[in-house]
């Protein structure tokens, strides 16, 4: 496999992708069946890998990126390759930021223009919520968290993973839902296992707003610390 060497940053996505595809040597492997992840996930994708932004930190090099356009998670080894990917339930509510009291609110306080999954870099810690359920978090004091699919009464969940309509996918309080069998087999032991970075793809925001190692000149924030949080 051979990378696409870019041009210095900034990023010219569109001129960067067509010349990636014309001369066939893609940076990032595709899944197993010839899946290719959409245009912005893969240039992310791209400029995580040449920053080395998924390692330190105590960080495996595997990394997440959460695409809330497509409602779907895709995984990449430390090399940019794609290994598995998923379709997620996401927030009820449009945009990227989230209140920042969101995590010390009970649910019933939680209005629904305020059920957002915000886009970010998170580093990864396994845990449990307040049920004991074993999940994994992105970010224990906002309470955001990737876990498996659950029932709610009248959300008809595990349809709407399962719905071909975007539109379905939005439903949660702002937590990434995923398939249990996914879950298991590839979020849980690389993600909850392990610290691993996801990083969430803004639907509002430029992505370099979000995620400095994508502009010129510019450097990763660090990480957030690492600790063990209480089952909430």
């Amino acid at each position: 496999m051979f990378y696409l060497q870019r041009p210095a940053l900034p990023w010219r996505p569109l001129p960067a992708l067509l010349l990636a595809l014309a001369l066939g040597r893609l940076g990032c492997a595709w899944a197993q069946g010839g899946e290719t992840p959409p245009a912005a996930v893969w240039l992310l994708a791209e400029a995580v890998r040449q920053s080395g932004d998924a390692r330190g930190h105590g960080a495996s090099g595997h990394f997440g990126v959460i695409d809330k356009t497509g409602a779907r998670l895709w995984i990449f080894s430390p090399r940019g390759h794609v290994l598995a990917h998923s379709p997620v339930l996401l927030g009820q509510a449009p945009g990227d930021v989230a209140p920042p009291d969101i995590g010390t609110r009970p649910l019933s306080r939680v209005r629904a223009h305020e059920k957002v999954t915000p886009a970010g870099r998170f580093l990864t810690e396994e845990g449990v919520n307040h049920q004991g359920e074993d999940i994994v978090w992105l970010d224990y004091d906002s309470a955001l968290s990737m876990h498996r699919v659950r029932n709610v009464a009248g959300e008809r969940r595990h349809q709407r993973i399962a719905s071909d309509n975007l539109a379905d996918k939005r439903i949660s309080y702002g937590c990434i839902n995923i398939p249990a069998s996914f879950f298991d087999q590839h979020v849980k032991p690389l993600f909850g296992h392990r610290k691993s970075m996801v990083y969430i793809l803004p639907e509002e925001q430029q992505a370099a707003e979000v995620f400095p190692f994508m502009r010129a000149g510019g450097t990763a924030a660090p990480a957030p610390p690492g600790h063990a949080p209480a089952a909430r």
